[in-house]
């Protein structure tokens, strides 16, 4: 059995690795304390322990994600989004987890969390997102291989790679079971991932609030 303690230094790493482990063993790390502070991963046999804690870049990135959703339907009034970012995803009987760092519902019938619940989302009991993303600092090669093929599985329509040291979003849609990408959005009608790169060469030069701004204006 995989420990909690190497998992923990693995999480650590610069750069996380995908561990031989059981469903067993995501279950016990799922519900151990450490759990708030890291985003679990579980795939094939296989489990990926990264830190919640991110740099500056990450952080920066993730927040003008949210921000741009906000702006985007702000316009669309009459589209109900929501948001839940880094919450853990889970899909019992194919023995699949994830904690995507961008997670998009549109439409009704999105999740509602009930008092005595538990702190994660059940892919059994509520539909799957529409589109879920990563945003890549340290960890693009697993985001582009061993995830791309987790979020394939789960039958996610739309995942989002937001690749921070490059300044580029590489977007890809579920075409037959696999990713095809896109340069077009397909779950957010009208959104051309060309004008999201736009909007990430503005952090050169301001803050992702000015960034944000700058994208309410072009949409």
């Amino acid at each position: 059995m995989t420990t909690l303690i190497s998992l923990v230094s693995s999480a650590t790493n610069l750069t996380p690795k995908w561990q031989n482990a059981t469903w067993e063993d995501y279950l016990n790390y799922r519900d151990a304390p450490i759990t708030e502070r890291v985003r679990l991963y579980f795939y094939q046999n296989r489990l990926l322990v990264e830190m919640g804690s991110e740099g500056i870049n990450h952080s920066n990135i993730s927040d003008l994600f949210t921000m741009l959703f906000a702006f985007w339907f702000a316009q669309k009034p009459e589209v109900v989004f929501s948001s839940y970012g880094g919450c853990l995803l889970e899909k019992p009987t194919a023995k699949i987890a994830c904690a995507p760092n961008i997670v998009l519902y549109l439409g009704e019938n999105y999740p509602r969390w009930q008092p005595e619940e538990r702190r994660y989302l059940n892919l059994e009991q509520w539909r799957i997102p529409d589109l879920v993303g990563e945003i890549s600092d340290t960890t693009l090669a697993s985001d582009l291989d061993e995830k791309k093929y987790l979020y394939a599985q789960l039958g996610i329509p739309e995942y989002w790679v937001v690749d921070v040291r490059a300044g580029r979003v590489i977007a890809f849609a579920l075409q037959k079971g696999k990713y095809e990408e896109i340069d077009q959005s397909k779950a957010i009608e009208g959104l051309a991932i060309e004008l999201l790169e736009q909007t990430l060469a503005q952090l050169s030069t301001g803050t992702n609030g000015s960034a944000a701004h700058w994208f309410a204006k072009a949409i």
